[in-house]
C-alpha cells in the first residue's frame, strides 16, 4: 500500500529528517554532512530518506525554502498591503534568515540560497501585487514581483556587507520612498540643491 505524501506519518517523518538536518548543520559544515549522518540523527533508514528527498542537495533546498517561508510567515503577508510596514517586515525576515544561515551552510551555497530567497519573495510580492492591482496586466505584475524580489535580496546582501551596523528595519527605510514613488523619490517634496 502506497502512502500519500500528505499522510500525517509521512509529514512527521519529512519534518524529522529536516529537523535532523538543521540540527546537524549547527554542528558541521554542509559539505561534511552525509546522508548516513542524517539517517542516524533521525533514526530512519536510507530508503526512507530517499522516499522524501532525491539527495542531500534536494534536502538543503527544501529545508531552506520551508524555513524561509516560516520566517516570512506567508499567511500574514497574503493579507497585508504592500506598504512600508510590509517591506520592513519582509526585509527583516530575509536578514534574520541570512543571519541564521551564516553559522551553518552559507559558505559555498550562496547561489542556491540567493535563488531560494528570490523565488520565495517573488511569490509573495506577486500575490500581494495581484491583490492590490486586480485590474492590472498580469505580466507587468510578474515583472514587478521579480524586480522587488531581486531588489530586496540585493539590499540584504548590501546590509550584510556593510557589517550590519544598522538594524535592518532602519536600513530598508531609506529606500522605501523610491520604492513607493519611483525614481523621483518622495512626492510632494521639492528638490534641495
Amino acid at each position: 500500500m502506497t502512502q500519500s505524501k500528505t499522510d500525517p506519518r509521512v509529514v512527521r517523518t519529512r519534518k524529522l529528517i529536516m529537523d535532523s538536518f538543521i540540527e546537524l548543520s549547527g554542528k558541521k559544515e554542509f559539505k561534511d554532512i552525509t546522508i548516513k549522518d542524517i539517517t542516524t540523527e533521525a533514526m530512519i533508514n536510507r530508503a526512507t530518506f530517499y522516499y522524501h528527498f532525491e539527495d542531500i542537495y534536494d534536502l538543503l533546498e527544501k529545508a531552506l525554502s520551508e524555513v524561509l517561508l516560516v520566517d516570512l510567515n506567508y499567511d500574514f503577508y497574503q493579507n497585508d498591503e504592500l506598504d512600508e510596514g510590509a517591506f520592513v517586515r519582509i526585509f527583516k525576515a530575509v536578514t534574520d534568515f541570512q543571519k541564521s544561515l551564516s553559522a551553518r551552510c552559507h559558505r559555498g551555497y550562496e547561489d542556491t540560497i540567493a535563488r531560494i530567497i528570490r523565488e520565495q519573495l517573488e511569490v509573495i510580492f506577486y500575490k500581494m501585487l495581484l491583490k492590490q492591482h486586480e485590474a492590472e496586466k498580469d505580466e507587468a505584475l510578474k515583472m514587478t514581483a521579480v524586480l522587488l524580489s531581486w531588489g530586496i535580496y540585493g539590499v540584504s546582501v548590501e546590509w550584510r556587507r556593510e557589517g550590519q551596523h544598522r538594524p535592518p528595519e532602519e536600513f530598508i527605510k531609506f529606500a522605501f520612498p523610491y520604492i513607493q514613488h519611483g525614481i523621483k523619490g518622495r512626492t510632494g517634496h521639492s528638490d534641495e540643491s
